[in-house]
């Protein structure tokens, strides 16, 4: 077992890698999540008053990734298209599911934790907001789905 620090972990130092030769820098990932269901039973003849509670199956959240926007790069877009040509039909599906690995680093830029994204695919691109008034960076999106989340040290 991993020996536990005094201090809780920050979170602003972390990678991404997107399959095997491609990597890009986000500002924020989110919806690392993952939950049991509740699967809630009682029999007729049960004398207890009370459902009986048991494990079903996982359900995984989408990750949302997000990062500054940059002339001439449209990566998001050209992968969630991968996605897309593959509904129509032009092109084997399994190709374009990745294996996504997101690290959280320590100061000497070594992983801390890692999650491991199973068969993920962007199921939504969004582009930055438009305002005339504003002073901020523009911001695009990516939400990936996945089929299984694992999570380990290093």
């Amino acid at each position: 077992m991993a020996a536990i620090g005094d201090y809780p972990l920050p979170k602003f130092h972390f990678q991404v890698e997107w399959g095997n030769d491609f990597r890009m820098g986000f500002t924020e990932v989110s919806g690392l999540d993952f939950e049991t269901e509740v699967i809630e039973y009682r029999e007729g003849s049960s004398k207890k008053y009370n459902k009986s509670k048991q494990p079903g199956l996982t359900k995984y959240a989408n990750i949302t990734l997000k990062r500054g926007t940059f002339q001439g790069d449209f990566d998001f877009y050209k992968e969630w298209q991968k996605t897309y040509y593959f509904q129509e039909g032009n092109e084997t599906g399994s190709k374009y599911r990745r294996t996504v690995t997101i690290k959280l680093l320590n100061e000497n830029h070594d992983p801390i934790i890692v999650w491991t994204l199973e068969n993920a695919w962007p199921s939504k691109v969004q582009s930055t907001d438009l305002k005339a008034d504003a002073n901020e960076v523009a911001i695009e999106t990516m939400e990936l789905v996945h089929e299984g989340l694992t999570v380990a040290d290093k």
